[in-house]
């Protein structure tokens, strides 16, 4: 596996740094000019109110409200900057959008504001998607979401506090969940070194496999059957049922070469 995937960028930083400042910007403009920003929340299943879908994330009701949810903001848009870098834009706008249209349809029938939606997007993403992709870094970031904001899943769940948008929530859990199944991550894939980790592996047709029994006892494996062959019949053509006899005659022109050069000279 490459460890190149993470990569610091400016990103990393700025987006969440942007995203909080924009938020206590817009909480601002409201004490500043006096400007009552809730109007423009989600009042569900009325035209009016899907305006809320695209600003209900950028304002909240009070300071306490605003601050609860942006030290959550800055940490988890950090990691999702960091470790899901090709995703991050879409998993940002498609949760405020998928989440708000969820909330318009399900919420009560009052006005819902705050980024905690977009909250609850980020942590169902970043644990699940951790989860599918079986890659011990990403894993990792999971159980560490599980262990900062775990507790959070409780307030998705109606009448633990009726001043909050429990719909929003679940909302934004539901959301971040789906989202998992749009964004692959296929440079994480387990790269499959044996015939065993394979789908379609057949372990009756494993050689190693056939010499343990259902029960893991080794067995040797059956002998093989010898086929008999029957000898391929022989061309006529090569074949004479005449015998053929040899006879050994000496070379005699060889033998009286000789014998002349045994004679001596006179």
């Amino acid at each position: 596996m490459e460890e190149n995937h993470f990569k610091f960028t400016n990103a990393v930083v700025g987006v969440p740094l942007f995203f909080v400042l924009f938020l206590w910007f817009v909480y601002w403009l409201e004490i500043r000019f006096g400007f009552d920003f809730d109007d423009n929340g989600i009042l569900p299943r009325t035209f009016s109110g899907l305006q809320g879908i695209v600003f209900s994330p950028f304002i909240h009701s009070n300071i306490e409200h605003l601050y609860n949810n942006s030290i959550p903001l800055l940490v988890l848009l950090a990691a999702l900057f960091f470790f899901y870098t090709r995703e991050a834009v879409g998993i940002l706008v498609y949760g405020i959008l998928l989440s708000g249209a969820v909330t318009w349809l399900i919420g009560r029938e009052n006005y819902h504001i705050g980024a905690s939606s977009l909250i609850y997007v980020l942590v169902s993403f970043i644990f699940f998607k951790g989860l599918q992709t079986q890659y011990y870094r990403l894993v990792a970031l999971s159980l560490t979401v599980v262990v900062l904001y775990g507790g959070m899943v409780w307030y998705v769940f109606p009448k633990v506090d009726e001043t909050i948008s429990w719909e929003g929530h679940l909302s934004g859990l539901v959301t971040g969940f789906v989202l998992t199944f749009f964004y692959k991550k296929p440079e994480f894939k387990k790269v499959i070194k044996y015939d065993w980790e394979r789908a379609d592996y057949d372990p009756s047709e494993d050689k190693f496999m056939q010499r343990f029994d259902e029960n893991g006892n080794f067995v040797n494996l059956p002998k093989p059957e010898i086929i008999e062959e029957n000898p391929a019949e022989a061309d006529s053509f090569f074949e004479s049922s005449s015998n053929v006899v040899y006879d050994f005659i000496e070379n005699k022109e060889e033998d009286v070469n000789k014998k002349n050069e045994s004679k001596p000279e006179s």
